[in-house]
C-alpha cells in the first residue's frame, strides 16, 4: 500500500464511507482503497486492533472478515512463530464479540477454522476448543458455530492445504466426532430443545455428516436422530428449524451413499423417513408449501440413497418400493415446484434400469412410470384463463421444458408407441377443455421422435387431423400443434402426400404474428429431414426467403428458415444451384448495401448483424454433394462473391471496425464463404488477409486470428500460399503479444490465447516446416509457455493442444519427404525451451489448473517423454526438486517417496492414460 501503513481513524473512516456515503462513487473509491488494504501486510495488524476496538459492527465485520480472508489466501505472509498468538488473540477475540452480532461470529469462526487447517502445530483443534468452552454455556453458541465450519472448510477450494495434511485433518476429526456429537446431545438437553439451539445442533451435525466422518453404529442409536425425526413429525415445528431438520436428515441420507458398509443408520433412517408420510398430508392439508418441499426432498433423497437396492431387489427390505410411493404421492401435489424436486432420481432410475436392460425389471416400474407421466401432464397444464401462446422463458415454461427432456428420458419403459397411442386417444375420445388438450400435445411432441415412423397409421391419423384443426381454437394448442407437426417431419417423409397439407397449415401460422416462430421451426425441421422430397417445394422457400422481414419472426427462426432451405438447395440439381444460391444471397448482400447508404448520407451507424448471420448460414449450409471430376456449383457464385459480396463484406467490416461484435459476424461470415467453395476462394486471399491485417493492428479482435486459422487449414498445404499465410501470422502475431504482454494480459484476454493458438495450430498441421524454420517460432513457444499458466477452459485447450501437436511433428513418422527436417527443428526447439516447459507445466498443474485440465497436461508430457525420453527424465527431475515441499503451516505437502514414486511412475509410463492418472493423484497433494 502506497504511504506506508494508515491510521486506525483513516480506515474507520473508510469503513463508514462504505456502508453509509450517500454518492455511489465514495462508497465506490472506499471499497477500492479498503480492497487494496486488505491485500496488504498491514491487514493483519489492523484488524486486529479493529477487533479489539470493538467500535461497531461495521468496522467488525469489516475486521473480521479481513482476517478470514488473509487467513485463506495470505498464510505465507505471516512468520510460523506468531501462529500460536494469532490464535489466541482469534479466540480471545470470538469470546469478546459473541454478542455483538452473528455474521461476525461466523466470519470469526471460519478464520479460526482456517487457521486450525493450515496450523500443523494445533494438535487436536476440537478437543483443545471443546474443553476449553463446552463448561460455559455463554461461549457454547460460537463453539458449535466452529465446530460447523471446521468440516466444511476441510475440501474448501480457498484452501490448498493438499491432500497429505486433508487426510491427516480428516483422520483427526474422524476421532473426536463422538465427542462433537455427544457435545451436541448434551447442548440440546441443557437448552430445553430450543428452536434457536436445536438449529444451531441440526446444522453442525449435518455438516459432520457431509464430511463423511460420523460412525454408522454409533449414530444409528444416538438420541440425536430421534429428536430430528420427532421435530420432523410434529405439526408446530417453526419453518427455520424444519428446514435445518430437513437438511440434516438429506445429508445423512448422502452420507450413506454406499448403504453395504453403513446398514445399522441406513435402517433407521430409511424407517424414520417412511414415518414422515403423515406429516407430509398435514402440511398439504395446511398449505405449508415449505414444508412440503423439505418433505419431497427428504423422500427424494431416500430414494436416491436406495436407488441401487430399489433396482436390484424391489419390494424386499430396502428395496421396498413405498420410497417411490412418496415421491408419486408429491407428484399428486398441485404446485409443479414439489415434483421438480424428484427429477433427478426418475433420471437416474431410468439409466439404470436401461442399463440393465431386464425386461422383468421394466415391468416392476412400469406402472410407477405410468403414474409419474400423468402426473406430469397435469402439472403441463396451462391455466384455463390463459391467453396467447405458452411462454417459453418464464420459470413454467422451463419447467415444461425439463418434463419434456424427463420424458424422453423414461418413455422407453412405457414404450413410446403405446402412450403416444392412449395420449392421442385421450383427445379422439373425450371432448376435454382446451388446457388438457394442449397439455397431451405438449407430451405427445416430447415423444414423437422416439415413436417408429414405418407403416404407423396413428402417427398419420395425428397429422391429418392436426392440419385440420380450426383457426378457432385456442392459440396455445395451435401453437403446440405446430410444434408437434415439426417433430413428426420423420414420418412427413415416409409419407410425402402430407407434405403439402402440412406445409399449408404451417404457412398459415407463418402469417400470424403469435405463431409465426413455431412454424418457422417446424419448416425448418422439415426442410432437415424431407430434403429431397422439399426440392419441389424450393421456389415457396424462396418466396419466403425473399419476404423474410414481412413475418414476425424471431432472429434465430429467421436464420433457422435460412438454414432449412440452404439444406434443400444443396439438393437441386446442379445447374440449378448456382442461380438459386445467387438468389438467396441477393437479398441479404442488397439489404447490407442498403444499409451502408443509409449510414453514408445519414452518418449514422445500422447493425448489420441480422443480414451478416443470414448469409453466414447460408454458405454454412449449402454443401451440395459432388461427384469426381465435376465443377463445384457454388464456384460460379462465389467468384460473382468476388464481385458482389466481397466488396460489401469489405465495406461492412471497414464501416464497424471498432465494434467487436459486428467484426466478429464478418468474420464468421468470410470463415463459411471460404469453407464452402474451398480452394475456390483462391481470389479472395489476397485482398482479405490486408484488409485483416491492416484492421487488425488498430483494433486486435481475435475473430481475425481465427479466420486466419481458416486460411492456413485451407490453403496452407499449396506450395504458392504457404509464404503469405506465414506473413499473415507475422503480421498478427506482433500486436497480438503486445496485447497479451500487458499487465494481466493473458487473462484478461483469453479469446485472442485461444484463437491465436489455434491458428498456429493449423500452421503445424498444415505446413510445419514453414513455421518451424521461421524467426516467430521462438516468440509463439515462449507465448505458450507463459499462457499453459491460464485457468480458462478454451484458451488452456490451444495452448496445450499447439504444443502437443508441434512436439507430435518430431515424433510421428508419416513418411514425408519432410520428417527428418522436422525431427532436427523440434529437437532445436527443445533444447532450448524443454526445461523451461517441463518446469512450467508441473508448476501448473500444481498451483494454477483445475483437475479436468490434466489429460491435455498429459498429453504434451507425454509426448515431450516419446520424442527423448532420457532428457525428459532429467527435465522432470529437476522440475520436481524446484516443488516446495512444506506448507506454510509446517505440514508436509509432499515427501521424498511421493516425489520418486510419480517421477519413476510418469517416466516408465507406457501409455499417456497411466501418465494423466500419475498427475491427477500427485496434484492432489498440493490441492
Amino acid at each position: 500500500m502506497e504511504g506506508g501503513k494508515p491510521t486506525l481513524p483513516l480506515v474507520y473512516q473508510a469503513v463508514q464511507a462504505l456502508y453509509h456515503d450517500p454518492d455511489p462513487a465514495g462508497k465506490e473509491r472506499a471499497s477500492v482503497w479498503l480492497g487494496e488494504l486488505q491485500r496488504s501486510m498491514y491487514a493483519w495488524e489492523i484488524s486486529d486492533q479493529l477487533l479489539q476496538l470493538k467500535q461497531d459492527v461495521e468496522s467488525c465485520y469489516f475486521a473480521a472478515q479481513t482476517m478470514k480472508m488473509k487467513i485463506q489466501t495470505s498464510f505465507y505472509e505471516l512468520p510460523p512463530e506468531t501462529h500460536t498468538a494469532l490464535r489466541d488473540s482469534l479466540l480471545s477475540h470470538i469470546q469478546n464479540l459473541k454478542d455483538l452480532s452473528p455474521i461476525i461470529v461466523t466470519q470469526l469462526a471460519l478464520a479460526i477454522a482456517d487457521l486450525a487447517l493450515q496450523m500443523a502445530s494445533w494438535k487436536g483443534c476440537v478437543h483443545t476448543l471443546i474443553e476449553k468452552y463446552s463448561n460455559d454455556v455463554s461461549s457454547m453458541p460460537f463453539l458449535i458455530e466452529i465446530l460447523t465450519v471446521l468440516p466444511e472448510e476441510v475440501h474448501s477450494r480457498s484452501l490448498r492445504i493438499g491432500a497429505n495434511r486433508r487426510t491427516e485433518i480428516i483422520e483427526d476429526l474422524a476421532y473426536y466426532s463422538t465427542t462433537v456429537v455427544t457435545l451436541l446431545v448434551t447442548c440440546a438437553e441443557k437448552s430445553g430443545h430450543t428452536e434457536k439451539m436445536l438449529i444451531k445442533v441440526f446444522r453442525c451435525l449435518g455438516s459432520w455428516f457431509n464430511l463423511g466422518v460420523l460412525d454408522n453404529n454409533f449414530m444409528a442409536n444416538n438420541q440425536l436422530l430421534m429428536i430430528l425425526f420427532q421435530v420432523l413429525q410434529r405439526d408446530e415445528t417453526s419453518t427455520n428449524l424444519h428446514e435445518a431438520a430437513s437438511d440434516c436428515v438429506c445429508s445423512a441420507l448422502y452420507a450413506i451413499e454406499n448403504v453395504a458398509i453403513n446398514m445399522p443408520l441406513a435402517m433407521q433412517l430409511f424407517q424414520g423417513v417412511l414415518t414422515l408420510e403423515t406429516a407430509y398430508h398435514m402440511a398439504v392439508a395446511r398449505e405449508d408449501l415449505d414444508k412440503v418441499l423439505n418433505y419431497c426432498r427428504i423422500f427424494t433423497e431416500l430414494c436416491e440413497t436406495f436407488l441401487e437396492m430399489t433396482v436390484r431387489t424391489p419390494g424386499q427390505g430396502m428395496g421396498d418400493l413405498r420410497t417411490l410411493e412418496l415421491l408419486l404421492i408429491c407428484a399428486g401435489h398441485p404446485q409443479y415446484e414439489v415434483v421438480e424436486i424428484s427429477f433427478n432420481f426418475w433420471y437416474r432410475l431410468g439409466e439404470h434400469l436401461y442399463k440393465m436392460n431386464d425386461p422383468a425389471l421394466h415391468r416392476v416400474f412400469r406402472p410407477f412410470i405410468q403414474r409419474l407421466l400423468h402426473s406430469l401432464a397435469r402439472h403441463c397444464q396451462l391455466d384455463p384463463d390463459h391467453e396467447g401462446v405458452p411462454e417459453d422463458t418464464d420459470d413454467f415454461g422451463e419447467f415444461r421444458m425439463r418434463v419434456s427432456d424427463l420424458v424422453k428420458d423414461v418413455i422407453f419403459l412405457v414404450g413410446s408407441m403405446e402412450c403416444f397411442s392412449q395420449l392421442y386417444s385421450t383427445l379422439k375420445e373425450g371432448n376435454p377443455p382446451w388446457e388438457v388438450t394442449e397439455a397431451v400435445l405438449f407430451i405427445m411432441a416430447s415423444i414423437a421422435k422416439s415413436v417408429d415412423p414405418e407403416n404407423n397409421p396413428t402417427l398419420t391419423e395425428v397429422l391429418e387431423q392436426i392440419v385440420l384443426l380450426p383457426e378457432t381454437v385456442h392459440l396455445a394448442v395451435r401453437y403446440t400443434s405446430i410444434e408437434l407437426v415439426g417433430e413428426m417431419s420423420e414420418v412427413i417423409d415416409r409419407n410425402p402426400c402430407m407434405l403439402d397439407p402440412v406445409l399449408n397449415f404451417l404457412m398459415k401460422g407463418l402469417r400470424e404474428k403469435p405463431l409465426a416462430s413455431a412454424a418457422a421451426k417446424a419448416i425448418h425441421n422439415i426442410c432437415s429431414v424431407c430434403r429431397d422430397h422439399m426440392a419441389q417445394h424450393f421456389q415457396g422457400l424462396l418466396d419466403i426467403a425473399r419476404a423474410l422481414d414481412s413475418f414476425a419472426l424471431s432472429t434465430d427462426a429467421a436464420v433457422g428458415l435460412l438454414k432449412g432451405t440452404a439444406l434443400v438447395l444443396a439438393r437441386l440439381p446442379l445447374e440449378k444451384i448456382a442461380e438459386c444460391l445467387n438468389d438467396l444471397c441477393a437479398v441479404q448482400v442488397m439489404a447490407l448495401k442498403k444499409l451502408l447508404a443509409q449510414d453514408s448520407s445519414s452518418g449514422k451507424s445500422s447493425d448489420p448483424t441480422v443480414w451478416l448471420d443470414r448469409l453466414a448460414v447460408i454458405f454454412r449450409h449449402t454443401n451440395p454433394i459432388v461427384e469426381n471430376g465435376q465443377t463445384h456449383p457454388c464456384q460460379k457464385v462465389i467468384q460473382e462473391v468476388c464481385l458482389n459480396i466481397w466488396p460489401v463484406l469489405s465495406e461492412t467490416l471497414n464501416a464497424h471496425q471498432g465494434d467487436n461484435r459486428i467484426v466478429e459476424r464478418c468474420c464468421r461470415c468470410l470463415r463459411f464463404a471460404v469453407r464452402c467453395v474451398g480452394k475456390g476462394s483462391a481470389s479472395l486471399l489476397q485482398p482479405l488477409v490486408t484488409q485483416m491485417v491492416s484492421v487488425y493492428q488498430v483494433y486486435p479482435h481475435s475473430c481475425f486470428l481465427y479466420l486466419g486459422s481458416i486460411l492456413v487449414d485451407e490453403y496452407g498445404m499449396e506450395e504458392g500460399c504457404r509464404q503469405g499465410l506465414l506473413d499473415m501470422l507475422q503480421a498478427l502475431c506482433m500486436p497480438t503479444f503486445q496485447l497479451l504482454e500487458q499487465p494481466n494480459g493473458l487473462r484478461n484476454h483469453p479469446d485472442t490465447v485461444d484463437d491465436l493458438f489455434r491458428l498456429a495450430t493449423r500452421f503445424v498441421q498444415r505446413s510445419p516446416v514453414t513455421l518451424l524454420s521461421s524467426t516467430i517460432i521462438v516468440h509463439i513457444i515462449q507465448c505458450a509457455i507463459a499462457a499453459t499458466t491460464l485457468d480458462h477452459r478454451d484458451a488452456n485447450c490451444s495452448v496445450m493442444k499447439f504444443i502437443r501437436d508441434l512436439i507430435h511433428t518430431g515424433v510421428s513418422n508419416d513418411h514425408e519427404d519432410d520428417f527428418e527436417v522436422r525431427k532436427r527443428l523440434i529437437g532445436q526447439a527443445m533444447e532450448q525451451h524443454g526445461q523451461q516447459l517441463v518446469t512450467q507445466l508441473i508448476n501448473t498443474c500444481c498451483f494454477c489448473l483445475p483437475p479436468y485440465t490434466l489429460p491435455d497436461v498429459a498429453e504434451v508430457l507425454w509426448e515431450i517423454m516419446v520424442f527423448d525420453r532420457p532428457t525428459f527424465c532429467r527435465w522432470l527431475e529437476t522440475a520436481l526438486k524446484g516443488l516446495p515441499k512444506e506448507t506454510a503451516g509446517g505440514a508436509v505437502t509432499v515427501t521424498h517417496k511421493q516425489l520418486t514414486d510419480f517421477h519413476k511412475q510418469v517416466t516408465s509410463a507406457e501409455e499417456c492414460k497411466q501418465v494423466c492418472w500419475a498427475i491427477r493423484e500427485f496434484t492432489r497433494l498440493y490441492r
